[in-house]
């Protein structure tokens, strides 16, 4: 058994390195994933790991293998709705990544002026995806140093900014000329038993898809998909407990995570996202 799934998991490796050297040449059957650290597929402490790309498989991956498209992963960590349309906008680490490590596909300038240029040359592509907005929700929480009253102070200012940095992003993607597929994945809570956070997400969820109709967008609400999956008597509501998210290395009894999916977790992602495209 031990032997069957190295190897699977060797051959899924190589399906996926395979796809994203197809995807960076444009073959007229691409998928164009753009965010932030879950679309990136990124890991906490990962150590050595971040010089090579290749070892960080998110949802885009499994999307590219149900969807039967190659991938162009233009993911970057930390990126916020801000620092995605301009290099002087706040980010949450993308830039300081970007400067330390590679992403899956290299570009000079923002993660919006990557996606504008890849639509205009490549006219097969097939969909796109666009998962952002946690990290502005993050930012406010450090600044405020996570005091709820601060947070709920500051927080119609931030849902202001990226429901605008939406309507901006989806505007340019459509100004190319692309009439494809375009899907806006909203986010998980964290803990689905905490209703402030919880609540916080729900409301971030909304201003990132509030202009998606405008422009034909469709929404993978993994919200949703996440919340079923752990209303449980197991979980009981626990997004780490019920395997979703990574573990903490090394591991704790009861188990802690951070805050990005497990491979578990972007497998679910990948479900809905792929559901939204058909």
């Amino acid at each position: 058994m031990k032997a069957r799934l190295v190897v699977g998991v060797f051959l899924l490796a190589i399906s996926i390195a395979a796809g994203r050297a197809w995807a960076n040449e444009g073959n007229g059957n691409d998928y164009l994933a753009l965010g932030d650290s879950v679309t990136f597929g990124y890991i906490d402490n990962a150590g050595y790991e971040y010089f090579y790309p290749t070892n960080f498989v998110s949802y885009a991956d499994y999307v590219g293998l149900l969807s039967r498209v190659d991938l162009v992963d233009a993911g970057c960590p930390g990126e916020t709705t801000s620092s995605f349309i301009s290099s002087t906008g706040p980010d949450n680490g993308c830039r300081a990544y970007r400067a330390a490590f590679p992403l899956h596909v290299a570009y000079g300038s923002t993660q919006l002026a990557f996606a504008v240029d890849f639509l205009r040359r490549h006219r097969g592509v097939r969909m796109v995806s666009i998962n952002l907005g946690a990290n502005d929700g993050i930012l406010l929480e450090e600044q405020c140093n996570f005091d709820p009253t601060c947070i709920e102070n500051g927080l119609p200012q931030v849902l202001a900014t990226v429901a605008a940095n939406m309507q901006t992003i989806l505007a340019d993607l459509r100004s190319t000329g692309y009439r494809g597929t375009i899907i806006v994945v909203n986010y998980y809570s964290t803990d689905y038993s905490d209703p402030l956070q919880t609540t916080l997400t729900s409301e971030l969820n909304q201003a990132i898809i509030s202009s998606a109709s405008n422009y034909n967008a469709q929404v993978a609400d993994v919200f949703s998909a996440f919340q079923a999956a752990v209303s449980n008597p197991f979980a009981q509501g626990k997004t780490c407990v019920a395997g979703l998210l990574n573990n903490s290395n090394p591991a704790t009894n009861p188990p802690t995570c951070d805050v990005h999916p497990s491979q578990s977790g972007h497998k679910l992602m990948a479900q809905v996202v792929a559901r939204a495209h058909r």
